[in-house]
């Protein structure tokens, strides 16, 4: 709105015009409140919609166009919130001023460990008035949250030669290790580098521009080298929580694909040269029935997407497998030559309700929403049961859910006598049919979720990775993420802040006994103290 510098003036029609322009501006900034509301209302159920059809071959369109509009959505809040001068935390009646959109705000959370300064104002101790001695009655205090750039700082290590007087020995203190060898960066600057690049998903050109703000030009060259050498000397403890999490006898599992230079392709004429790898998790996760084993995630690379992959990774791993349709599974669940069974599957209803949706959303198909409603049942029990101990999910889903899937197994069989056989709604129940008894799995013990959704969640940073990283470079290149991702997001499962955790734990891999790396897990580990420090 355009303000009128200075007095007003006196004249009549003069204020008259003045006040009528204001009145117009009221108006023109209404409307377009309105329609921004409408817009962000519009798009939060189109990304909505979106999120929900995600599904088969075409989930990686869906993904691109959910974040397009997420960040169409975020400009817009940001303009809005741009017009809206009002403050966070205080309501103001306003009368005749602009109404403009709802928007959630709040105070931001801040950690008891966040440091403090505090900057006191003191009038002095003496009445500017009368000059007679103030007395303390009470303090008003406001915070703000202030950002403190991270610096680089170069550590000087002096190892003083000293000789003895009477024998000429020369002594020297031994030099302190280094997390890699015979290289300049620190413990701290290593795990930022790791954290940056496979949590945060900075590539390494643009951690370069960052440091270089800093005052630290540090080539890419130099950066990939630190990056893969703290990869390598933090590889035994990534292969001790691959062996921990395949340990477990109940499993979450999931692939996504990754992009891989490939020289070779481009020599046999491909203009790309990029062939398609996968990323592979196995995830650990006994919370939602309150066992008692730490969380905890392993990734693996693999060149091609060959059941032997996933095989070779769960060799020595016998119990429930929860995972997708995926055929390269399916030798798993066989029975060896005496008829006993390693690995038991359990389906994901998640999957299931999903091929019903996309049916429904296509055709609006009436039996297709009826099973909607029945797995939405079945779904409404557990989120009533999540978190609580397995025998009792197991006695409320043998009591409540048994039937429901019974009812639902019925409905199915009758469906398909009146439907086309090759339609997607036939497709549908085929598959759900055909692989029943990993379906009711769920109602027959009480760790095993509904659906593999932990597995979707716990490969999510990979997707999130590859579209700014776009492609791993080798191979070799593959299994660093993948070692990388194993270690942060264990650390982060463990409720550990994954750069604290990184830089500690590299400052002491190199001096820490073998036959007792398992204290470095991250849900055996505890910070090394300033005592413990000067003691080693």
């Amino acid at each position: 709105m355009e303000r009128h510098p200075g007095p007003l003036p006196d004249d009549l029609e003069t204020l008259k015009g003045i006040i009528m322009a204001q009145q117009g501006e009221i108006v023109r900034l209404s409307a377009s409140a309105r329609a921004y509301d409408a817009l962000v209302q519009s798009l939060k159920i189109r990304i909505a919609r979106l999120q929900k059809q995600k599904f088969g071959v075409s989930s990686e369109k869906i993904e691109r166009e959910t974040e397009q509009l997420e960040l169409l959505l975020e400009d817009v809040e940001i303009a809005i919130a741009a017009a809206d001068p009002s403050p966070e935390s205080e309501d103001h009646d306003n009368g005749d001023a602009v109404v403009f959109p709802q928007r959630r705000r709040g105070r931001p959370r801040v950690s008891d460990a966040t440091p403090r300064e505090r900057i006191v104002l003191d009038p002095g101790e003496s009445c500017s008035a009368c000059g007679s001695p103030l007395r303390l009655v009470g303090e008003d205090v406001t915070e703000i949250l202030e950002f403190i750039a991270a610096k680089l700082k170069v550590v000087e290590t002096a190892r003083l030669k000293k000789s003895c007087r009477h024998c000429e020995t020369m002594v020297q203190p031994e030099a302190p290790s280094r997390p890699v060898p015979r290289g300049m960066a620190g413990p701290g600057l290593l795990a930022h580098i790791l954290v940056s690049k496979f949590d945060d998903h900075i590539p390494l050109y643009r951690q370069n521009e960052i440091f270089a703000r800093q005052g630290v030009d540090i080539s890419r060259s130099t950066l990939i080298d630190w990056c893969g050498q703290a990869v390598a000397v933090l590889r035994p403890l990534t292969d001790l929580i691959r062996q921990d999490v395949v340990k477990a006898d109940l499993l979450h599992a999931d692939d996504t694909p990754i992009q891989v230079l490939d020289p070779r392709l481009r020599q046999a004429g491909k203009p790309r040269g990029v062939k398609e790898g996968r990323i592979w998790t196995y995830l650990r996760d006994p919370r939602p029935w309150g066992g008692s084993d730490p969380p905890a995630v392993a990734y693996w690379f693999s060149p091609d997407r060959k059941g032997i992959n996933p095989q070779t990774h769960l060799a020595t791993f016998s119990g429930i497998l929860q995972a997708d349709a995926y055929a390269g599974f399916r030798e798993m669940y066989k029975p060896d030559a005496t008829g006993a069974v390693r690995v038991r599957e359990a389906a994901c209803w998640a999957h299931l309700r999903r091929a019903f949706h996309d049916v429904w959303k296509g055709n609006g198909s009436t039996i297709a929403r009826e099973a909607l409603e029945q797995i939405g049942a079945l779904y409404d029990i557990e989120r009533q049961i999540t978190g609580h101990p397995a025998s009792y999910r197991l006695a409320i889903r043998q009591e409540k859910s048994r039937p429901r899937v019974a009812a639902f197994h019925v409905w199915c069989e009758a469906q398909l006598t009146r439907i086309p056989g090759k339609g997607e709604l036939a497709k549908a129940i085929r598959y759900a049919l055909n692989r029943w008894a990993a379906f009711t799995l769920f109602v027959e013990d009480g760790r095993v979720a509904i659906d593999n959704n932990p597995a979707e969640r716990a490969i999510r940073p990979v997707c999130v990775g590859r579209k700014n990283y776009l492609f791993a470079g080798s191979d070799a290149g593959g299994n660093n993420i993948a070692d990388a991702m194993t270690l942060i997001e264990s650390a982060k499962l463990s409720g550990l802040n994954p750069h604290d955790y990184l830089a500690d734990v590299l400052a002491r891999i190199n001096e820490h006994k073998i036959n007792r790396l398992h204290e470095l897990l991250p849900w055996n580990w505890h910070p090394m103290t300033d005592l413990h420090k000067k003691a080693a």
